[in-house]
C-alpha cells in the first residue's frame, strides 16, 4: 500500500483531504486503480470514510474527472462517485454516460447502470435490460436495481417467466434479478421454485434480501420455516457464515424455541442444532471468519443447546410423511424405524431412496424392506444404489 492510500484511508484530516483532492482534481487513475485493488483488505468503515472523502472532494469544476474512474469498478465507491456526478448532472453528461453504457467495458457499464438509478432516464431502459443477465454479477445487480427503481414491468415479467425454465441456473439468475428488483409480489413464486429446485439453498439465501424471514414467518409460517431450513442447510458450504448476522438468525431461532413449537419448527430446530454443532466442533469452518461472526455462531450454538432433543424427535414424527415439505430433513433426525418404513411405499423415488438409506443406518433395512423399496423404482441409478445397500 503506497503512502497516498495510507493517507486517504487514515485518520489525519489534513492528509486525507489533500489526497482526495489530488485524486479528483488530477484525475489520478492509477491511484484510484490501486485503491480499488486494496478494497478487500480494508474494513467496511474505512471504505465508507474513503467514499465520503471522494464525494467531498468533488465540485462543479472537477466532477467530470470521475468518468475516468469508471474503468475500475468498485461497489464500495460507486455510490459516492455516482452521487457526485448526479449532483452536477445535465443533459450532456447523461448523453455521455448513455454512450459509454453502450460502448464501454463491463466495469464502465456497472457505473453507468448505477447512474441511471439516480438520474432516471427512460432512454437507458433497453441497455439496462440487455445487461441484466451477463457473466458480471455486479453489472447484473446494478441493472436489476435500477430497473426496479424505474418500475420497468417488461423486465420484471421476463424474469418471472424465466422461473419456469428447465435450466436451474437460468432460474437462479431470474431469482437474483427479482430479489434485487425488489418487488415483493414475486415472493410466493420464488418460494415455490425453491421447494422443487436442486439449488434450494442458493435460492433461500437470496430470499431474505427481498423480505425478512420474520416477515415471511408472519405471512406464511410454513414457507418461512422452509426458507429458514434451507438457509441452515447452506450455511458454511453454499452460503457465507456472515449471513447469520445479516439474517439475524439468533433472534429467529430464539423465537422458535420460546414460542409453541409444532412439528415443522421441531424439524428446523433439530437441523439448526446439528448445523451449529458441526460449525463449532471444527475450527476449519469458522477460522477465517471475522470476530463478530465467530462470536455470533458460538452464541447461536449455545442457544440451540437448550433445545430439548427428545421432545423435538417426538414432534417430528408428524413430518415423516410423503406430503410434508420437511420430510427429507425429518428423516435425518428420527430413530423411529416403524414410521420411516411406511415411506417405502410412497410414490417419490428419491424419497424411497432416502428412506432406504435411513433404514440402513437404523439397522432395519432387511431383504423384505429392500424388495418393497424396489417395487416402485423405475430409475436404474436409484435401483442400483438400493440394491447395493
Amino acid at each position: 500500500m503506497n503512502n497516498q492510500i495510507k493517507q486517504l484511508t487514515g485518520k489525519n484530516k489534513q492528509e486525507y483531504e489533500q489526497v482526495a483532492k489530488h485524486l479528483v482534481d488530477n484525475c489520478d487513475i492509477e491511484l484510484y486503480k490501486e485503491l480499488v485493488e486494496q478494497e478487500n483488505y480494508l474494513f467496511d468503515f474505512i471504505k465508507q470514510n474513503v467514499a465520503e472523502r471522494i464525494f467531498n472532494a468533488c465540485n462543479e469544476t472537477n466532477y467530470k474527472n470521475l468518468l475516468a474512474f469508471f474503468k475500475y469498478y468498485s461497489p464500495s465507491y460507486d455510490d459516492a462517485i455516482i452521487a457526485a456526478l448526479a449532483k452536477y448532472a445535465d443533459e450532456d453528461l447523461t448523453d455521455e454516460i448513455l454512450d459509454l453504457f453502450e460502448t464501454g467495458n463491463e466495469d464502465e457499464k456497472c457505473y453507468c447502470a448505477k447512474y441511471f438509478s439516480y438520474i432516471q432516464d427512460s432512454l437507458a431502459i433497453d441497455l439496462l435490460r440487455e445487461n441484466s443477465y451477463t457473466e458480471n454479477e455486479s453489472l447484473n445487480a446494478n441493472c436489476a436495481a435500477t430497473l426496479g427503481i424505474l418500475k420497468d414491468t417488461d423486465s420484471y415479467e421476463k424474469a418471472l417467466s424465466k422461473l419456469d425454465s428447465d435450466d436451474e441456473f437460468e432460474r437462479l439468475a431470474a431469482v437474483k434479478f427479482l430479489v434485487i428488483y425488489g418487488n415483493q409480489s414475486a415472493l410466493d413464486k420464488l418460494i415455490n421454485i425453491m421447494k422443487t429446485s436442486s439449488l434450494a439453498e442458493n435460492i433461500a439465501g437470496y430470499i431474505p434480501y427481498l423480505m425478512d424471514i420474520p416477515e415471511i414467518l408472519n405471512k406464511n409460517y410454513e414457507n418461512g420455516l422452509l426458507v429458514l431450513n434451507n438457509i441452515t442447510n447452506g450455511l458454511g458450504e453454499i452460503l457465507s457464515l456472515y449471513e447469520v448476522i445479516n439474517f439475524r438468525l439468533y433472534d429467529i431461532y430464539e423465537d422458535l424455541i420460546y414460542n409453541p413449537i409444532n412439528s415443522q419448527a421441531a424439524v428446523v430446530l433439530l437441523n439448526a442444532q446439528d448445523k451449529f454443532n458441526t460449525l463449532t466442533e471444527n475450527d476449519e469452518y469458522i477460522f477465517d471468519e471475522d470476530k463478530n461472526t465467530q462470536t455470533e455462531i458460538k452464541e447461536i450454538h449455545k442457544l440451540l443447546s437448550k433445545v430439548n432433543t427428545k421432545q423435538m424427535k417426538s414432534l417430528i414424527l408428524n413430518e415423516i410423511r410423503e406430503d410434508s415439505p420437511f420430510v427429507f430433513t425429518a428423516l435425518d433426525y428420527t430413530d423411529n424405524a416403524e414410521e420411516v418404513q411406511k415411506l417405502l411405499r410412497c410414490n417419490d423415488q428419491t424419497l424411497i431412496l432416502k428412506t432406504a438409506e435411513v433404514l440402513k443406518k437404523l439397522g432395519t433395512f432387511d431383504n423384505t424392506a429392500k424388495t418393497v423399496a424396489l417395487l416402485k423404482i423405475t430409475d436404474d441409478n436409484i435401483k442400483s444404489v438400493i440394491r447395493a445397500l
